[in-house]
């Protein structure tokens, strides 16, 4: 896990903050974001909204391209196909959405991520294809 007071970490973005998520690793060809299930994340079965599992993956995917090691280097991605598939459902109080590139170039790439909670369960998974903005 990427220690929280890297500088390189960011903030969270006006719609990660309004559900929770936060940044917690971030390297080549990965990333992590994390988030606290809260009563406002709940769907009418009382588990978290299948959007709120999008949002989460759709953005850890896309961070683990965007990674360049600087600062200053912002890399920006726009997400041009998402494909969620719904698993099971929380055991724990916390997901885990982490993202893994497995390929492409330097303007779009592939990627592959994991929404987990604490406990270990695989909750969804998604497949993206990502572009770099210019």
């Amino acid at each position: 896990m990427t220690d929280p007071t890297d500088p390189l970490l960011e903030g969270p973005s006006a719609i990660l903050a309004h559900l929770g998520v936060r940044m917690t690793g971030w390297d080549r060809d990965y990333a992590r974001f994390e988030a606290e299930i809260a009563p406002f994340l709940l769907n009418r079965s009382e588990i978290p909204h299948g959007g709120v599992y999008a949002t989460m993956l759709d953005t850890a995917m896309g961070y683990a391209g965007a990674y360049t090691g600087e600062a200053e280097d912002r890399r920006m991605t726009l997400t041009l196909s998402l494909t969620i598939n719904y698993l099971s459902r929380p055991k724990g109080k916390l997901l885990i959405a982490e993202g893994h590139r497995v390929g492409g170039g330097a303007k779009t790439f592939f990627t592959e991520g994991r929404l987990t909670d604490e406990t270990g369960e695989l909750i969804a998974t998604g497949q993206g294809t990502f572009r770099v903005r210019a």
